[in-house]
């Protein structure tokens, strides 16, 4: 079963910057590289939605919501996937969960627990 363990959410003011964690402990190299990796939030009483996304050749996409703000990377070696996060807002208040996209562009696994992003003054 494939693990994805998220790190690094916490309480920020407004303006703050926060940078989020994703490993995949269990999956080796050969598998983690190939994949494109993803962030989605999920905020209250609202459905879960794509952050951004990057590709094994490193091309990434933005939500609307977060472009110019939010930067995604990853480290194949070390099999994780980060969520540079500045300029934070109230609305960006949620749980992220990192996951891979299949060819549909849908989650492939089961979700992880998340990290919980506060943005409050």
């Amino acid at each position: 079963q494939v693990q994805l363990v998220e790190s690094g959410g916490g309480l920020v003011q407004p303006g703050g910057s926060l940078r989020l964690s994703c490993k995949a402990p269990r999956m080796i190299f050969s598998v983690f590289s190939p994949l494109h990796m993803s962030w989605f939030r999920r905020a209250p009483g609202k459905e879960r939605e794509l952050v951004a996304s990057i590709t094994p050749e490193r091309n990434v996409d933005y939500a609307d919501a977060v472009q110019g703000r939010f930067t995604i990377s990853r480290d194949n070696s070390r099999k994780m996937v980060f969520l540079q996060m500045n300029n934070l807002k109230p609305e960006d208040t949620a749980v992220y969960y990192c996951n891979a996209l299949n060819s549909a562009k849908q989650p492939k696994y089961d979700w992880g627990q998340g990290t919980q992003v506060t943005v409050s003054s």
